[in-house]
């Protein structure tokens, strides 16, 4: 099989400070306060690790939580990666689900705010964000050959990710449910004659 790269990607804690309404790329803090869960996730983890986040301070808050909380620590400092940032949402940011719902009328997506071709105002679409995040990973599965990467990062890229393990389309990839301090394990590896493959080991698996 060679040389296997495994992926531990986490789903930040969750956001309160905008409670019921659209955040994307807006930076809030997360909430960090459930301590059994944490404790329950981190023995989850691997040693040795690569670890990398977004841009964003809710994935750096849950992975400091994560070492607290006894998670092995990784091989060297917590590196930021700014492709793997949520989807931007434009004029949507700030705005409450609901309104955004009565808003777009068919256009809601039952899974996601849009459909993976939608753009919203000044935003980015959810094929974009695919776009973006699919060409980080290969980058990154090149740099860690052979490594474990345990990934904090958001719903969007995460999804992102599943859909190039599986040669999904992107609107496709909105079917997967991907909940906060969750994991979602797939791995790469080399195939006979110089191809390559993925697996998909767990999918939105909470901390148990």
């Amino acid at each position: 099989m060679g040389m296997v790269t495994r992926w531990w990607w986490i789903r930040h804690a969750p956001v309160t400070a905008n409670h019921g309404c659209c955040y994307g790329q807006t930076d809030f803090p997360c909430d960090v306060d459930d301590q059994a869960a944490l404790a329950r996730l981190a023995p989850m983890l691997p040693q040795g690790a690569v670890w990398i986040a977004s841009p964003l301070q809710r994935t750096t808050m849950t992975a400091t939580a994560l070492l607290a909380a006894g998670a092995a620590p990784p091989e060297s400092a917590l590196t930021v990666e700014p492709e793997l940032i949520e989807q931007h949402f434009g004029a949507w940011q700030g705005v409450k689900y609901t309104e955004l719902h009565a808003r777009q009328g068919s256009d809601w997506h039952g899974f996601w705010l849009a459909p993976a071709q939608v753009t919203p105002p000044g935003g980015e679409s959810f094929a974009a964000l695919t776009a973006r995040v699919q060409p980080a990973i290969e980058r990154l599965n090149e740099r860690h050959s052979g490594r474990d990467i345990v990934s904090f990062s958001h719903g969007g890229p995460i999804r992102a990710a599943l859909g190039l393990a599986l040669g999904l389309a992107p609107e496709d990839s909105l079917a997967f449910a991907i909940d906060n301090l969750s994991l979602t394990r797939i791995e790469h590896f080399p195939e006979p004659g110089g191809a390559h493959g993925w697996r998909v080991v767990t999918v939105n698996l909470p901390p148990r």
